[in-house]
């Protein structure tokens, strides 16, 4: 019964360090909070929330545009939007929005800045409602 317990403690340790080295971590932002924020507050970039509008309406970047990267026709909505503007993105992690910058940087935008997480705006100061 002793052997049984120890493999079992083992299997277990071991399964779990593996999911633990298996979760993905959202790749840094293209600049730092801080950054973003000043950015944000001197309307110098387009704000855009990637989340879904359920996550947009818990709270967001005051004048972000909601561009829901889970949505089938986001890269339609990119397609229209202007390629002269700069366009800081966030998320809640960074993920989604590193990953919807290079997908707008593919389709030819060029002015993409990934501003990482809203948790990490709001901690820097930009002012959410």
């Amino acid at each position: 019964m002793r052997r049984f317990l120890s493999t079992l403690a083992l299997a277990s340790m071991l399964t779990g360090s593996a999911a633990l080295a298996q979760a993905p971590t959202p790749p840094p932002p293209d600049v730092a909070p801080a950054k973003a924020t000043k950015l944000i507050r001197r309307h110098k970039v387009v704000v855009l929330d990637v989340r879904t509008p359920a996550e947009f309406a818990t709270g967001h970047v005051v004048g972000a545009r909601n561009v829901d990267f889970k949505a089938a026709d986001f890269a339609q909505q990119v397609s229209q939007l202007d390629s002269t503007q700069t366009y800081l993105l966030y998320c809640a992690s960074g993920n989604r929005s590193s990953k919807a910058a290079t997908l707008m940087r593919q389709q030819g935008l060029r002015k993409v800045v990934n501003g990482g997480s809203l948790p990490n705006l709001k901690q820097a100061g930009a002012k959410t409602e």
